[in-house]
């Protein structure tokens, strides 16, 4: 089957109290195959939902998310796809929604070319907006009493960067057109658990993961037995 996984924190994720549910999904049968609450996502949370899911016999085909590197550590060896949603947003964080400049303009618009373009036509025009704007995105604003420096341009830097350390995983879907290009499936069930929660506002974490292996557990067909003892 052809995965996507995530993670949805409860709380600010810098707060001491937050914690994460992550959930792995086939987004073909809208089935959740595996879940758990955590601290936070790490490799090892993602490591053992792979072993967990091969051991129940699954055979994971591709895995689809976002750009956490432990999601790709986690399920090494197996074809990575990069949400396109998330790289869109990644981008707009450098270029804001509605660009005042040419170079922030140009840029959204590449990153939103990746839904309907292929990996060489993406690269020869990832390659000439660098060139041309070069100069611009290597202005550098030194301080005047340390000497030290920044990109005067940094968030669009940061967006360029992203772009460039991703774009090998933006079209693994070109090896197999079955691969998700992005997580909506996994993301509107997220919506979805939490517009029921926020119906229950207020309950502590014990109650709160009641209800969400209640909710995940109505999102699967075949529960194991450890799932069913821990909910019922």
């Amino acid at each position: 089957m052809y995965l996507v996984t995530d993670g949805t924190y409860w709380g600010e994720r810098k707060e001491e109290s937050a914690w994460c549910s992550v959930v792995a999904r086939d987004p073909y049968e809208g089935e959740d195959l595996w879940w758990s609450f955590e601290k936070t996502e790490t490799t090892s949370v993602y490591l053992r939902c792979r072993m967990e899911l091969e051991a129940l016999g699954y055979e994971i085909l591709s895995v689809t998310g976002d750009g956490f590197g432990g999601l790709r550590q986690g399920f090494w060896g197996k074809p990575f796809q990069m949400c396109l949603v998330h790289m869109e947003r990644m981008v707009i964080r450098g270029t804001t929604r509605k660009p005042e400049l040419e170079v922030g303009e140009i840029l959204l618009a590449l990153v939103r070319s990746v839904y309907d373009t292929d990996l060489a036509t993406f690269e020869r025009r990832l390659n000439q907006y660098i060139e041309r704007f070069r100069n611009f995105l290597n202005e550098k604003t030194i301080h005047p009493v340390s000497g030290d420096w920044n990109y005067t341009h940094e968030e669009l830097n940061k967006a360029v960067r992203s772009l460039l350390r991703f774009k090998k995983h933006l079209f693994t879907f070109e090896q197999d057109r079955k691969i998700p290009k992005t997580s909506n499936s996994l993301e509107g069930h997220f919506r979805h658990i939490n517009e029921i929660l926020s119906v229950h506002c207020g309950l502590e974490r014990t109650h709160k993961e009641k209800v969400l292996h209640s909710i995940f557990l109505a999102g699967t067909i075949a529960p194991d037995q450890k799932k069913l003892d821990e909910i019922l």
